[in-house]
């Protein structure tokens, strides 16, 4: 062969390849214009024939079982050389033919037109075959490149629309799941499978590295990567393009999980490692076993994409599908998106009310407003699982609205009936990032007729740094209108004395986690003391949540605390249960001390606070 033959050659081979057809599964599409073929001409066998280096591979046939013959001796080799039409009335009667496995088969009669791309390259042929001998007509022959014609049509549109991924060359989602279905129909029923799918980065990587770096750079990964993947699956078996930095493929038939996870954490360890990328950017794979015939292919996608997600914290990189899992994900979304009709339901959220006591004298002096959900199928949600997910979501904001509503009517009707005390609720990270934020409390607050210090909010570390510039700047206008500000969760986040200092905060609130189990921690007890004596050596007075025994009591009062939270007094209580139990408590003195006066108790549940005028408030909100 010439140097200009292997030329062409090399380039027929590289445009078949990229058309992503070799080994495919069977395709309706194709199937049905070989069917056709074979009735026009009145003959029992029928193929769409592409023409490798080394074999003529069937993507459809009629009347034949095996899916490839060898390239050497087969007429539609010599079509895909020469690019014409090829007839052989009999092939025992050719000299070239007769003497080749496919005359030896019994095969007698060959006609082969040519299936040639806009390029000019030739990929097989469109041809019919019979047992016996016999002539073709010019009719025949025209209708045969009509055939010819219906194939090339049928590749180029589904390389072109919405099948092939321009920048990778691969067949995308769209592809992969007309072959899942293909494949669904072809194979045995009790087949099972792995579906693989390789996700090249986080979305914060990806987000980061488009900032930083110019567009070409996220393309080149891609294209890097689609080379490594293909070359690593091997030619025979097919990669989807399944998403912007997503690839999948299909396992072979028979593939035990036990062999192929080693083999895919080896290969996954060996590309980070030398990657130029392995710094920047955090691969991971998925793996979603299924079974042939019963499974969904977007089912099976998404499952691989979770797998794929949470192999992102794991040790090699690589996970396996979890059903446990991916319940826990999709009720967590579906509580999310219930949610919304939640906020704006009747019935379903509803607020309690925590109290908080005066370690010193024993009273009530405040309350904590907790948000309730009761699902109108699921039942009472925990707020644990609930308010993070609301927290990371587009509806914080909608969330704090109703909550600082609801509470401060609820505030409104307290006072109306002599009961006075502070009322406080929790402001998410996403709240202090609102420029309104500070304007609609205080109009929240004129709209129910109450002093601006009758709220306290609570805000935790962790969203405050989150985005330390914009919320420190959103706590000191909530500070200007004179609602008190509460740290939540102190120790569990960034604590530091500078961040202490610089905070416009009253309150300082001992998490929970530092109380629980303080009665036999000596070393958890001087801690909790240097908490305390920290946060009000810089103004800051102190509550300890999470207070369930007495013997914890008496060593906060020992150490100092101000206030204190927690079952020890009452759980979260309903409003009418709130009322009772405010009306029926004689205080918490003698929980806390003997020595400590009682007071009176028409005294009880009363903030006796400096009334501000809510006008001047707002005059120095404004002024800010």
């Amino acid at each position: 062969m010439t140097i200009s033959c292997q030329l062409h050659e090399a380039r027929r081979l590289e445009a078949l390849n990229k058309l992503n057809l070799l080994d495919t599964p069977p395709s309706e599409a194709f199937d049905r214009i070989t069917r056709m073929a074979a009735r026009l001409f009145n003959l029992p066998i029928a193929a769409v024939s592409l023409t490798d280096a080394d074999r003529q591979w069937f993507k459809s046939r009629v009347g034949v079982e095996h899916t490839s013959i060898p390239r050497q001796g087969a007429p539609c080799g010599e079509v895909a050389d020469g690019s014409h039409i090829l007839v052989v009335p009999d092939l025992l009667q050719d000299e070239f033919f007769r003497d080749t496995p496919l005359a030896a088969s019994g095969i007698r009669y060959y006609a082969g037109a040519p299936l040639t791309t806009v390029d000019g390259h030739c990929l097989g042929a469109m041809c019919v075959l019979g047992t016996e001998p016999r002539e073709t007509t010019q009719a025949e022959l025209d209708m045969l490149s009509d055939l010819a014609a219906m194939v090339m049509a049928q590749i180029e549109m589904q390389h072109a629309l919405g099948r092939i991924d321009p920048l990778s060359g691969l067949p995308n989602r769209n592809q992969f799941i007309e072959d899942f279905q293909d494949m669904q129909r072809d194979r045995p029923a009790d087949e099972q499978r792995l579906a693989v799918l390789i996700n090249l980065a986080t979305p914060d990587q990806l987000a980061h590295a488009a900032r930083a770096l110019n567009p070409s750079f996220l393309d080149e990964m891609v294209v890097d990567a689609a080379a490594w993947i293909r070359a690593e699956a091997g030619a025979r078996r097919k990669v989807y393009h399944v998403a912007a930095n997503q690839f999948a493929l299909i396992s072979e038939a028979g593939v035990e999980m036990a062999d192929y996870l080693p083999a895919l954490e080896e290969k996954m360890e060996h590309a980070i490692s030398v990657s130029k990328l392995r710094f920047v950017i955090t691969p991971s794979i998925g793996v979603a076993p299924f079974d042939v015939g019963t499974a969904d292919g977007l089912s099976v996608l998404r499952q691989a994409q979770n797998a794929a997600h949470d192999a992102i914290d794991s040790a090699t990189r690589v996970a396996v599908y979890s059903a446990m899992e991916d319940g826990l994900y999709r009720r967590r979304f579906n509580l999310l998106n219930d949610f919304a009709a939640a906020l704006i339901s009747r019935d379903q959220l509803r607020l309690v009310y925590q109290p908080r006591i005066d370690i010193a004298s024993g009273e009530c002096i405040g309350a904590e407003a907790l948000l309730r959900w009761n699902h109108p199928t699921l039942g009472p949600i925990g707020p644990g699982e609930f308010i993070p997910l609301i927290e990371r979501s587009g509806l914080a904001q909608a969330t704090t609205a109703w909550v600082l509503s609801r509470a401060l009517r609820q505030q409104q009707a307290w006072r109306a009936a002599g009961l006075r005390l502070q009322l406080s609720l929790n402001v998410s990270a996403a709240n202090l990032l609102e420029p309104d934020l500070a304007d609609r409390v205080v109009a929240e607050l004129e709209q129910y007729g109450l002093p601006p210090e009758c709220l306290e909010l609570e805000i935790t570390e962790s969203a405050i740094m989150e985005q330390p510039a914009k919320a420190t700047a959103m706590l000191e206008a909530l500070a200007g209108t004179g609602v008190h500000l509460a740290i939540d969760d102190f120790g569990t986040g960034y604590s530091s004395l500078s961040y202490l200092q610089r905070m416009p905060a009253n309150v300082v609130k001992i998490d929970q986690s530092f109380i629980l189990g303080l009665e036999d921690d000596y070393r958890q007890q001087g801690l909790v003391r240097t908490m305390i004596a920290m946060s009000q050596d810089l103004g800051h007075r102190v509550v300890a949540e999470g207070v369930e025994r007495g013997d914890v009591l008496a060593f906060l009062r020992s150490a100092g605390c101000d206030e204190a939270q927690g079952y020890l007094f009452a759980r979260p209580l309903e409003v009418e249960a709130f009322g009772i139990w405010c009306r029926e408590s004689s205080g918490w003195g003698d929980a806390v001390a003997a020595s400590v006066p009682r007071r009176d108790p028409r005294a009880l549940c009363s903030l006796a606070r400096p009334k501000a005028s809510l006008a001047a408030s707002r005059r120095r909100h404004q002024a800010r």
